[in-house]
């Protein structure tokens, strides 16, 4: 496989659109040809105090590049926070205070190296030209765009032929969030696929400030925990990455099994064809234990691990299970002492006769439809022990369940 054909496919991995492509294989087969990474922007505003695994969609393929070897760069849109993105909005956000985007945007700082390297990261503030920009400048930039252009967008149209109210300091978000990039002279923009007016301004104002216009890729908007809408906070269906560390595995764990792979794709580097072959519970915990893992320390993500199947297997294991089995010596193998013993897993299964036969245990085990104290057993060879009296717990299939003690 060529370069070229290696960096695109981590880079077109979730990705919605390119626009264009052909722009980006030159850029890229440049970028190789030269050994000069290419520049590589995503803007944030920070709105709110903490950002949530939607918001890390556009920090994860920002990570790609990096990986890549290319120069990545994380802009707070502190000056574009005061403006309020209009995208998606049925009508004019409320403005924030400078104080109150500085604030937010400290904790973006301290976020968002949980998973791009700090010390390969160039974090920028819109406000540092913004801020100086006189009238003049300001009225020349706002000359470039016209009011009919700006009503092409769906949500202002809307809103205009609904006669809701557009402020005119709302137009000013995609001209400044495209003057973003001629300021950084960016090759490459990310977005969600709800910025696509906003990026492709940032194309326009390149041509027309003598630059080569960015390429524009969009990621999709990632689904919060109910499947549906995208995650937010005003809507209650996030996973915020300062969540605790039980909160963010048992919200992990709440979700579909379709949502899961989704999340995979967007939010990991993992195989996709390896998680989809897997078995989906063990996949999710994977998941959960990853994210985790990646905003808390591992050591974190042993313990909610732990607290998740504890309070699973608590929740889920009945009472009177459908069956009670005592195995006596003449069932174990390998016996030194009566003390403990062993049995193998499809003898153990059978012994529940939760299943017709010795061979569909086998084959139950090996599709890891088999747990022995919450723990999922795929080797048909596995010996499980026992010792005087102790009790163990089996889950054969998705609902039969069986207590099985050993009295020699």
């Amino acid at each position: 496989m060529s370069e070229l054909s290696r960096q695109l496919d981590v880079i077109l991995r979730g990705a919605v659109e390119v626009i264009q492509q052909a722009e980006l294989e030159s850029k890229l087969t440049r970028s190789i040809k030269e050994k000069r990474p290419l520049r590589i922007k995503a803007g944030f505003d920070p709105t709110a105090p903490d950002l949530h695994l939607g918001h890390t969609v556009l920090i994860h393929k920002l990570k790609h590049f990096q990986d890549l070897g290319h120069q990545v760069i994380f802009l707070i849109g502190d000056f574009t926070g005061m403006i309020g993105d209009p995208s998606g909005q049925s009508e004019t956000r409320v403005a924030l205070s400078k104080e109150k985007v500085l604030e937010n945007a400290k904790t973006y700082e301290r976020q968002i190296f949980k998973i791009l390297d700090q010390a390969k990261t160039v974090i920028d503030f819109n406000s540092r030209w913004m801020s100086t920009m006189s009238a003049e400048k300001l009225i020349h930039l706002t000359a470039h765009y016209s009011v009919a252009r700006m009503l092409e967008r769906d949500d202002f149209r809307k809103r205009y032929q609904e006669q809701k109210p557009i402020s005119v300091h709302e137009f000013l978000y995609p001209l400044v969030q495209g003057y973003d990039s001629v300021a950084l002279k960016s090759d490459i923009e990310l977005g969600g696929t709800d910025q696509k007016f906003n990026l492709l301004v940032g194309r326009d104002l390149q041509r027309d400030y003598g630059q080569e216009p960015q390429v524009v890729i969009t990621m999709p908007l990632l689904e919060g925990t109910d499947g549906v809408k995208k995650m937010s906070k005003s809507l209650g269906n996030y996973i915020a990455l300062e969540d605790r560390p039980d909160e963010m595995f048992g919200k992990i764990m709440s979700i579909s099994d379709t949502l899961m792979l989704r999340y995979y794709e967007l939010l990991t580097s993992d195989d996709m064809t390896l998680v989809q072959r897997a078995n989906p519970m063990a996949s999710k915990l994977d998941l959960a234990w990853a994210m985790v893992a990646r905003y808390h320390g591992q050591n974190a993500a042993e313990t909610a691990r732990a607290a998740f199947r504890q309070r699973f297997s608590a929740r889920e294991f009945p009472d009177e299970p459908d069956v009670h089995v005592v195995l006596r010596v003449e069932d174990m193998i390998g016996i030194d002492s009566r003390e403990s013993s062993d049995i193998r897993l499809p003898d153990l299964v059978a012994k529940t006769k939760l299943v017709p036969s010795k061979s569909e245990a086998r084959r139950l085990i090996v599709q890891g439809g088999v747990e022995v104290d919450d723990q999922k057993e795929t080797d048909p060879n596995k010996l499980i022990s026992f010792k005087l009296n102790q009790r163990r717990r089996l889950k054969v299939g998705k609902r039969k369940f069986a207590l099985v003690e050993f009295h020699p």
